[in-house]
């Protein structure tokens, strides 16, 4: 008796008849890819622009340091708000890692108006605050035009506005007589402060000498925000010590804080946000697979004299569901690969349009191609398995 062995499908012919009967229903297949593509394109893009996003955050951080503490009065036990002693900047300084210290004092009462004519309700949120001449290399701000405070100049009614507190002001580029009214008294505008990234309050501030802000705006002395720099190894070492040493009779009334953490919050909120969006996306993926699952069913349909003519010529259950999955497959695929590419561009486009550096993590890619096999595979598997249960003679026999 002759024994008949089916003949096996090389990887190459499971390819060949996979990727006919994309050909053969070029629209569809289309249609159907696109619907893998917009899921895998939104879920590259969200992680990609949130990728170059915290690269450009990552970035500044480097460039202004993460070696900036602060020191800030609390609240008392007995309720009410704590002060910082008089003495706190200079017993700070004599701590051994601190490199630089530098104060601002916050002048209670003291309100800001362009000139005497403004309405006294109209004071626009904006502050004045005592500063040390040693701030701005402290806290890594740089000035848009005019000169910072020096040991001239700190005594006598001058002021260097933040940039929130110039544009509100009308102020541009410093000229020669430049005035505002701090606290009912003229101050002569000396410079304008660029945007302060680690430090945001300055930018609503105007900014003037200790010296001065005590002689002419009755200004207490006692500092309300410390800043430090410490050497990179002894940050957590100076951390610890710092409220003890600011305040030694009450440390429990001392805030210790780094402005990197509230960076890293708000990282921990953008994570949040771009979970959401996988969400989505994974929503749309899911879409684009049901749409898969619904070409390969219509295809079985449309086929089957087809599947009833490949199993008469002697084609297994095996092979016909091997064909059918492996263009499922395809058919994801190639919406994978639109998608992943189509998500880059968007990353790439929207962080040049913002100076960030454009990064897609590998994983992200990496991971949208194999969710879209997952869903090809699981959209392909029942009309690949319908497919091959087809009898030759009910599939030929099929109008």
């Amino acid at each position: 008796m002759l024994d008949l062995t089916p003949s096996r499908l090389r990887p190459r012919d499971v390819l060949r008849t996979g990727g006919a009967g994309l050909r053969t229903r070029p629209l569809r297949a289309f249609l159907s890819a696109l619907g893998i593509a917009i899921g895998i394109a939104a879920m590259v893009a969200v992680v990609g622009i949130s990728a170059s996003g915290r690269a450009r955050l990552d970035e500044q951080l480097a460039a202004l340091g993460t070696n900036l503490l602060t020191v800030a009065p609390g609240d008392r036990l007995s309720g009410g708000s704590a002060v910082l002693p008089v003495e706190s900047v200079a017993m700070i300084s004599r701590i051994g890692p601190v490199e630089r210290v530098a104060a601002t004092g916050k002048v209670t009462g003291a309100k800001v108006y362009r000139n005497d004519r403004i309405p006294e309700v109209q004071s626009g949120g904006l502050s004045v605050q005592a500063a040390h001449l040693d701030l701005p290399g402290t806290v890594g701000a740089s000035l848009t035009s005019g000169t910072w405070l020096n040991a001239a100049t700190a005594g006598y009614p001058t002021a260097v506005l933040g940039s929130t507190a110039a544009r509100s002001l009308g102020v541009g580029a410093v000229g020669q007589g430049v005035q505002v009214q701090l606290g009912g008294r003229p101050f002569t505008v000396i410079g304008v402060l660029e945007p302060v990234t680690l430090v945001p309050s300055l930018d609503t501030a105007a900014l003037v000498g200790w010296a001065a802000a005590e002689s002419y705006l009755d200004f207490d002395g006692h500092p309300t925000t410390v800043y430090t720099r410490s050497a990179d190894a002894a940050v957590e070492a100076v951390r610890g010590v710092l409220a003890a040493t600011a305040n030694p009779l009450a440390p429990n009334e001392v805030d210790v804080s780094r402005p990197s953490d509230a960076l890293a919050a708000r990282q921990a909120t953008d994570r949040a946000f771009t979970g959401l969006l996988l969400g989505l996306g994974a929503v749309a993926l899911l879409v684009g697979g049901v749409g898969v699952a619904n070409t390969m069913v219509i295809s079985v349909l449309e086929r089957r004299a087809e599947i009833g003519l490949r199993r008469s010529l002697g084609a297994t259950r095996g092979q016909v569901r091997l064909q059918f999955l492996a263009e499922s497959l395809l058919l994801s695929a190639l919406g994978g690969l639109g998608g992943v590419v189509l998500g880059s561009a968007v990353t790439t486009v929207y962080a040049g349009m913002r100076s960030w550096p454009p990064v897609v993590p590998v994983w992200s890619s990496a991971g949208g191609l194999a969710a879209t096999l997952l869903v090809g595979a699981v959209a392909g598997l029942y009309p690949a398995v319908r497919a091959a249960r087809l009898s030759p003679t009910e599939a030929l026999a099929a109008p």
